[in-house]
């Protein structure tokens, strides 16, 4: 399954802003994101997000400054190319400011008003739990159209817990913040 990197530069301890960007052409285009996308040959996963934040962003970050904070398995089975493990971190310091690329417009929002209708839709799932610094694990199966959610299974570990409560949307016993995308 093809590896990728997401990348979120965030302000604040705890995150008070997200660094977006408008996806402009491509795979997303007209949506917003991370900044990440596929591991080349010979990278590690943390060398591949910090080539992919410069990239697209113009930020210089070190590995130090990466917080791992969810691995996303995103399914397509009707292009089963498409399919994806996706390793996702918080970047919590960087030189330069973020500018515009072939690729990507960034922007800042504030963790309390994200865009998330426009984003893919999995993002309501996990994104604001982990600027709320949960940790996230799921996977996320997408419809015919290629947009619409038609499966999550999530586990995640609440900032403060030492180890992954597991959970999923056809689990009765779940919590009720699990059953569905988190808002605030």
């Amino acid at each position: 399954m093809n590896q990728r990197t997401l990348c979120f530069p965030v302000r604040g301890n705890p995150a008070r802003e997200v660094l977006l960007g408008l996806k402009k052409a491509g795979f997303g285009a007209g949506k917003y994101a991370g900044f990440g996308g596929k591991v080349e040959a010979g990278e590690t996963i943390t060398t591949a997000a910090l080539r992919e934040l410069w990239e697209e962003a113009g930020l210089e970050a070190q590995e130090a400054a990466l917080r791992p904070v969810a691995h996303l398995t995103f399914l397509f089975p009707a292009r089963p190319t498409w399919s994806q493990e996706v390793h996702v971190f918080l970047v919590t310091a960087w030189e330069g400011t973020p500018r515009e690329s072939p690729e990507m417009r960034p922007a800042w929002f504030p963790v309390d008003r994200l865009p998330l209708a426009q984003m893919w839709q999995d993002g309501a799932y996990w994104l604001p739990r982990i600027l709320a610094g949960e940790w996230v694990r799921a996977t996320f199966t997408f419809g015919e159209d290629h947009e619409t959610v038609v499966h999550v299974s999530l586990e995640t570990t609440p900032p403060s817990a030492p180890s992954i409560a597991a959970s999923s949307r056809r689990d009765p016993g779940l919590r009720t913040k699990d059953r569905g995308p988190r808002t605030r």
